[in-house]
C-alpha cells in the first residue's frame, strides 16, 4: 500500500498538511451549513420519513479528520433520531421498506474507536449496525495506523458484539483508478480473507472513498462475479450506477446539520478531496 494512500485515509484527505486539512473542514462546514439552511431544517421541524443508511467512519479517532465523529456527538445523533421518530434497522430492512422511517448505521474502515466507543452505545440501545473491514489492515496495520485499526481479534469482537461484518477491500484503494484485474483481486481476496479469519461469507461491500469517481462499471461487474450482491456508496443521488446510497456523516454534523442529513439536504452533495 502506498504511503500517500495511507495519508489520504487518515483524515479523508491529507493529514500531513494541516493548512489543507483546515481548508477542507472550513469548506465542508460552509457547504453543509448552507445546504441545511436552504433545506429549512430547524429545531422542532421533523425530518423526512424515507429510510436512510448512514455512513460513519470513526467515533473518537481525531486523526480521521472530518471523517471522525466525537463519541458525545455520536450519542447525540442517536438521541436526535429517536426524538424525531426514527427507528433503527439493518440496511436490508431499510431497502425492503424504503418509505418507512428507519435508519441503518454503517461504519467504514474497521477502526478501534468503533469497538471501544460506538459498540457499547449500540449494544446499550439495541441498535444494529454494519462494519465494513479493510482486511489488509486487520492482517497488519500500515505505518501510521498502528492502534487505530482493528486486528482480527478486534474485528471478531465487533461481530461478537452484534455488528454485521462485511468487506471494505484489502488495501482501501481508489477503485476508480484500478484496472479490472486489480479490482477483482481486491474484491475476491477481501471476501476470502474474511471467510478464512472469521468463518463468515459476506456478500456486502462498501466502496473505499465511496464517491462517484471511485467506482467503475468494470468494478461493479467484478463485484458481482466475486459474489457481492450489495455494493454501498458514500453518496446518495450522485452515487455510481448499481450501488446502494448512504448518507455520509461528518465531524461537523452537530444536531442541526445531522437533522439536515436525515432530511436529505446532502443527497446531491459529494465529499471532495
Amino acid at each position: 500500500m502506498r504511503m500517500e494512500s495511507v495519508r489520504h485515509v487518515l483524515s479523508g484527505y491529507r493529514p500531513d498538511r494541516l493548512a489543507y486539512r483546515g481548508t477542507v473542514r472550513a469548506r465542508m462546514c460552509a457547504e453543509r451549513s448552507f445546504l441545511a439552511v436552504r433545506t429549512g431544517i430547524s429545531p422542532g421541524r421533523g425530518a423526512a420519513k424515507r429510510g436512510r443508511i448512514l455512513a460513519y467512519h470513526s467515533v473518537g479517532t481525531p486523526k480521521w479528520g472530518v471523517n471522525d465523529v466525537r463519541p458525545h456527538d455520536f450519542e447525540r445523533h442517536l438521541q436526535v433520531a429517536i426524538d424525531e421518530g426514527w427507528s433503527f434497522a439493518t440496511p436490508a430492512e431499510v431497502l425492503a421498506e424504503p418509505d418507512k422511517q428507519q435508519l441503518a448505521l454503517t461504519f467504514d474502515d474497521g477502526l478501534t474507536s468503533v469497538l471501544s466507543n460506538a459498540m457499547p452505545v449500540l449494544r446499550h440501545h439495541g441498535v444494529p449496525a454494519t462494519a465494513f473491514v479493510v482486511t489488509g489492515w486487520a492482517d497488519h496495520a500500515p505505518p501510521g495506523l498502528e492502534g487505530l485499526v482493528l486486528d482480527w481479534p478486534g474485528v471478531n469482537a465487533l461481530g461478537e458484539g452484534g455488528l454485521t461484518l462485511a468487506s471494505h477491500s484489502v488495501t482501501h484503494p481508489d477503485f476508480g483508478q484500478l484496472d479490472p484485474a486489480e479490482a477483482r483481486r481486491e474484491l475476491e481476496e477481501s471476501r476470502e480473507r474474511m471467510h478464512r479469519m472469521l468463518g463468515i461469507v459476506t456478500d456486502e461491500f462498501a466502496i473505499p472513498l465511496g464517491q462517484s469517481a471511485n467506482w467503475t462499471d468494470a468494478a461493479g461487474q467484478a463485484a458481482a462475479e466475486a459474489g457481492y450482491r450489495a455494493v454501498y456508496a458514500q453518496s446518495v443521488n450522485t452515487r455510481p450506477s448499481g450501488t446502494i446510497p448512504r448518507t455520509f456523516i461528518t465531524r461537523i454534523d452537530k444536531p442541526m446539520l445531522f437533522r439536515a442529513a436525515l432530511a436529505g439536504a446532502y443527497d446531491n452533495w459529494e465529499e471532495w478531496y
